[in-house]
């Protein structure tokens, strides 16, 4: 897809170079040069090497800690936007501080909420993510927000394995809804009813999980756990261990976000889990935890970018 009419431009951040690059051989165009100096004592500076003057300018960039992956995203949009680019858009595979969303204890920062005002007072005219921790932060920003879902691509990846007997299980109550959606897509793709269970946890402190037990019935079935993230991987190696306890046939994770902080790689690697499958929405080596598998999500991102230059509707491809 080379577009003559709509011209545009697409760069990347230090984190976004990998899926920026995907995104580009999607499009059919060249990724932006774009140079990020960094001094001695820890400030950097970005840059464009090329001309952005009255383009719409696409920056890739996941906003995961550290913050000077936010910084970079921050300084590209000031830059494109002091370079009289026509409009920026930030494409944000992984949106940080996501899970700070509201105040759950006294005398606490809504995260979600600082980052959403530095990005629209940095000069973003849009946001394209994937898969926010919580739908309501799109609330928190005041330009257009295409929310995307890695549920289509996740799917097509677990329809592709085959599998008898299948079950869709959720790592909490929250998450009820997320694993439900995940049915109704497994729903058209096998043409067969899919049941879904819930687990039920208790959660201390952040990154701990005291107790959990399943709510439903998977023995004797492939069981595939649906969250939005993998962190330390603490819930979905305690959920696989509960869902093999339970006699399920095997067990395999899907993941839009892959964070894998911490000891997540050996917890994985110990674990019942037979196969864990995120997204490229953050760059990750995988030689390191062998039962990880990625697949990308620069078709969807490349499908969005597309409709929005030719200003086609892109409601299809946010269908939960």
């Amino acid at each position: 897809m080379i577009f003559e009419t709509s011209p545009f431009k697409v760069f990347s951040g230090s984190q976004g170079q990998a899926l920026a690059e995907r995104i580009c051989a999607k499009l059919g165009c060249p990724l932006g040069q774009v140079k990020i100096d960094r001094f001695s004592d820890g400030e950097f500076a970005a840059s464009f090497l090329e001309s952005v003057r009255g383009q719409s300018v696409y920056l890739v960039q996941p906003t995961i800690p550290t913050s000077d992956n936010l910084m970079e995203l921050l300084l590209m949009i000031d830059a494109a936007r002091r370079a009289s680019a026509y409009k920026v858009i930030a494409v944000i595979p992984y949106f940080g501080w996501a899970r700070q969303d509201r105040k759950d204890k006294p005398r606490v920062s809504i995260g979600a909420k600082l980052v959403a005002d530095m990005i629209q007072v940095a000069g973003a005219d849009r946001v394209i993510t994937m898969d926010l921790h919580a739908d309501q932060i799109q609330g928190f920003f005041d330009i257009p927000v295409d929310h995307l879902y890695g549920a289509n691509t996740l799917a097509a990846y677990v329809y592709g394995l085959g599998l008898d007997n299948l079950i869709v299980a959720s790592p909490d109550v929250g998450g009820s809804k997320r694993a439900a959606a995940f049915c109704k897509k497994m729903h058209i793709l096998t043409d067969k009813e899919v049941p879904m269970v819930i687990c039920y946890k208790h959660r201390p402190d952040f990154n701990q999980v005291s107790e959990m037990r399943v709510l439903g019935d998977v023995s004797g079935k492939n069981v595939v756990i649906v969250d939005d993230m993998a962190d330390t991987a603490g819930t979905l190696c305690k959920a696989a261990r509960v869902m093999k306890e339970n006699g399920a046939l095997s067990v395999r994770a899907v993941v839009t976000h892959g964070i894998m902080s911490g000891k997540a790689c050996q917890n994985i690697n110990e674990s019942e889990l037979d196969e864990l499958v995120f997204t490229d929405s953050i760059p990750f080596d995988n030689t390191k935890c062998p039962k990880v598998k990625i697949v990308s999500i620069s078709d969807p991102i490349a499908e969005t970018i597309s409709a929005i230059q030719e200003h086609r509707s892109i409601s299809e491809l946010n269908i939960r």
